[in-house]
């Protein structure tokens, strides 16, 4: 009987499904309701020291429709981290794990580039009694200027000195949150495992602009008139960030074979779920997914992965995560295959014209010398 249970760097899942970083995992009584519901982990909303700085403004959110106007295929946020005083957070990482010790809880934690910050965020969270650490090395907006997130998720150098810092104290796994806007993004992802990081996360938003409104000319989502570019996530950015990951899992399984990859963009069913682990991950994150139908959705993922893996004769994840990497490989050998290829068949073909003197054909009696005779020619 196949099985969704999964353990990665030592942490028991009772699935692969763990809810993003984001709204979804906003508050202690949001992420209970997912535990409730069934989802192997959660990873909070991005929480710092000093939730002081952090300012939401609204609307903060815009959608692309598909050309039916009815279903929601691309989704834009402008929403900053946590704003939440840190000390709320510390007590409600407890009372998270009282409620449900054998739910995976992670800490999304973001800071500047200062060792002391880094330090202290980590120490003081691991000692509340989250499972996990992810860093936000990827939010593409809202705290640049800061050289927080993205912005320093895309500076390999400074990206590895902040791990190190981190697995300098954290004594529960890491994992490093890489951002898309980069332009090879095994680069950082390489950076935060030659730290120690044990695994990363992959991808966060895409940085973009919605759109803008032909009425009254303004981009969106408007505030005050004006907007900032945000970023991008919902089912239409599945395609990219599953390039992504496997960019990761080949990197991963040349140079730090053992460390861990857990993939998101554009998850919202179980056949979606697959892909992603046949292209390398371990876990497999849902946080706009859970945006737009709730989080009893994640039975359905259940369902779906179980159905897919029971046709397919797979028991455990582990059987067929990878799998599918080893068919990729660059374009010039795909045009040597298909020569060789369609040359074999060419040659197939006009050995089979005449084999005995039993299929000789007074129809084709012209062709078939021909071909005897390129032959003798060659």
């Amino acid at each position: 009987m196949s099985t969704l249970a999964t353990t990665v760097d030592g942490l028991k899942f009772a699935n692969p499904f763990v809810i993003g970083s984001g709204p979804p995992g906003t508050n202690a009584k949001v992420i209970n309701r997912a535990f409730k519901e069934g989802w192997g982990g959660v990873i909070a909303k991005t929480i710092s020291l000093d939730a002081s700085k952090v300012v939401n403004v609204g609307p903060r959110y815009a959608k692309l429709m598909a050309g039916d106007g009815k279903e929601v295929i691309g989704w834009e946020n402008i929403e900053l981290i946590s704003d939440r005083k840190f000390e709320t957070w510390l007590d409600e990482f407890k009372e998270i794990k009282d409620a449900h010790p054998s739910g995976i809880l992670i800490a999304s934690i973001m800071e500047e580039f200062n060792k002391d910050a880094w330090c202290e965020i980590v120490e003081r969270c691991q000692n509340a009694g989250v499972d996990a650490f992810e860093l936000n090395f990827s939010c593409p907006h809202g705290l640049p200027e800061r050289k927080m997130g993205a912005a320093m998720g895309q500076d390999p150098a400074i990206l590895e000195e902040v791990c190190q810092w981190v697995r300098s104290v954290s004594k529960i796994p890491v994992w490093a949150k890489m951002t898309p806007n980069v332009t090879h993004i095994e680069e950082p992802t390489a950076a935060s495992l030659r730290a120690g990081c044990h695994g990363v996360s992959a991808i966060n938003t895409i940085r973009s602009v919605m759109g803008v409104n032909l009425e009254t000319l303004r981009p969106e989502p408007t505030v005050e008139g004006y907007t900032t570019p945000g970023g991008y996530s919902s089912k239409a950015v599945k395609p990219i960030a599953l390039r992504m990951v496997m960019e990761i899992a080949q990197l991963i399984r040349r140079d730090f074979p053992g460390r861990t990859l857990s993939g998101l963009g554009g998850v919202e069913t179980g056949a979606d779920a697959a892909q992603f682990i046949l292209l390398g991950s371990d876990t497999v994150q849902v946080c706009t997914g859970v945006m737009k139908f709730g989080y009893g959705m994640v039975k359905q993922l259940c369902d779906e992965l179980l159905a897919f893996m029971e046709a397919k004769g797979f028991e455990t994840l582990d059987d067929f995560k990878g799998h599918s990497l080893q068919y990729f490989t660059t374009h010039a050998e795909l045009v040597r295959m298909q020569t060789a290829r369609k040359a074999a068949e060419a040659a197939a073909k006009e050995s089979a014209m005449v084999r005995n003197d039993a299929e000789w054909d007074g129809d084709d009696f012209v062709k078939q010398s021909d071909a005897l005779a390129r032959k003798a020619a060659g």
